[in-house]
């Protein structure tokens, strides 16, 4: 038996009492990838982001493993309700506009101690004042960098576009604005490189795409590594007491804490591995999420039906942005058909073993994007659920 193969029987056996659809969380394979995020940071505390997580439960559990410390949220709302449940270290990772959620911040020492918010922009800490409606307690800061690589005098960029702050000038610029405006304290300063480690650089079948992308992923580090030591050097010369400079990602762990300057990285999604980081040389992850739907129509040799399936993942639309199915091994969407939102056919010879009722296991594309589609999550060690823990949607919260 393959360790694929191991694996569906143990699945099968720990949800035979559980209707699919059904979602659930191996706990070894999730402890085992939060040790490797730590070993590959290298003494180097991980910020775990949470909307690869979604699930409060398990941002407790990898909290608990040494070489973890703090959460990088998604939006406000989300970073007020998790310090009103207890972490005490949240960094919202991107602007907010959320006008209602700053001025409870303002107005609550608890909330305004645990939350650091992130601007790239004047404006941004403008709207925060108007928003304040009385609220005297100091905002936490943090800037964020722009690590997109220029190439050609800048005509071509790869990279997210995030913040506009690019040169140590710039961010500098911006932390005399926070230090002169009462209120706000510079903390910390962020920046997120998604080109190096959210792209996958051994694509299957496109050698010489992959090729590509390892080289200029070698550019941007290079690249990347100078302009942050020199920002941040920039940013002491105006807040020596920053605490914190945040950087990294699951596929650029071991890289990014190789820079002196950086002080902590972030990371998430390497503790579900979902499909879409199969295509990296610099980790081999166990898949820990997936989630499971029934067989319900048998149409012909070859092919059966499930339930439901069709969970595309943000960004770029495209194949790899579906969920792949993972087991039994051997399935395959009907290219005319994909992923559908009631049924989805999937062809392969293993389809003939399938009956009524049986379970096919799936991996969604990203991480914690999967938590929107369940209210629980079961939490298997061995060929047992021994847990049932709430999703952020199954908690009545969905903050995007």
């Amino acid at each position: 038996m393959t360790p694929r193969a191991a694996d569906r029987a143990r699945y099968d056996r720990a949800t035979a009492h559980l209707d699919a659809p059904v979602a659930v969380v191996d706990l070894e394979a999730f402890d085992a990838n939060a040790d490797d995020l730590v070993r590959r940071a290298g003494g180097k505390p991980v910020r775990v982001a949470s909307k690869s997580v979604r699930c409060r439960a398990l941002l407790e559990r990898v909290l608990a493993h040494d070489g973890f410390a703090g959460i990088m949220s998604y939006t406000l709302d989300e970073s007020l309700w998790l310090a009103r449940a207890g972490f005490d270290d949240v960094l919202l990772a991107y602007p907010s506009a959320d006008r209602a959620a700053f001025a409870e911040l303002s107005r609550d020492a608890k909330l305004a101690g645990a939350v650091t918010v992130t601007v790239d922009d004047p404006a941004q800490l403008e709207l925060i004042d108007r928003a304040r409606e009385g609220g005297t307690e100091e905002v936490r800061v943090c800037l964020e960098l722009d690590t997109s690589l220029r190439l050609l005098g800048g005509r071509v960029r790869i990279g997210a576009r995030r913040s506009p702050l690019r040169t140590p000038a710039q961010v500098a610029e911006l932390a005399r604005s926070v230090a002169r405006r009462p209120g706000f304290r510079l903390v910390g300063l962020m920046a997120y490189e998604g080109h190096v480690a959210g792209v996958g650089d051994a694509i299957a079948g496109r050698p010489v795409r992959s090729r590509a992308v390892r080289l200029m992923q070698a550019a941007a580090r290079r690249e990347l590594a100078a302009r942050r030591a020199a920002v941040v050097a920039a940013v002491r010369a105006v807040a020596p007491d920053l605490e914190f400079v945040n950087g990294g990602g699951t596929g650029s762990v071991q890289h990014t804490a190789a820079e002196d300057a950086v002080t902590e990285i972030a990371a998430g999604s390497g503790l579900y591995v979902p499909r879409l980081f199969d295509d990296y040389t610099s980790f081999t992850g166990r898949p820990a999420a997936l989630f499971a739907q029934p067989v319900v129509r048998r149409p012909g040799l070859g092919v059966v039906t499930v339930l439901g399936g069709g969970y595309p993942a943000s960004g770029a639309a495209g194949a790899d942005r579906l969920p792949v199915p993972y087991l039994p091994e051997g399935l395959r969407y009907d290219p005319r058909e994909g992923a559908g939102e009631v049924q989805t056919p999937l062809l392969g010879a293993p389809a003939d073993d399938l009956l009524i009722g049986d379970k096919v296991w799936f991996r969604h594309a990203k991480a914690g994007e999967l938590c929107e589609r369940f209210d629980v999550l079961h939490l298997i060690e061995g060929d047992r659920v021994t847990a049932t823990v709430p999703t952020y949607r199954g908690e009545g919260r969905t903050f995007l």
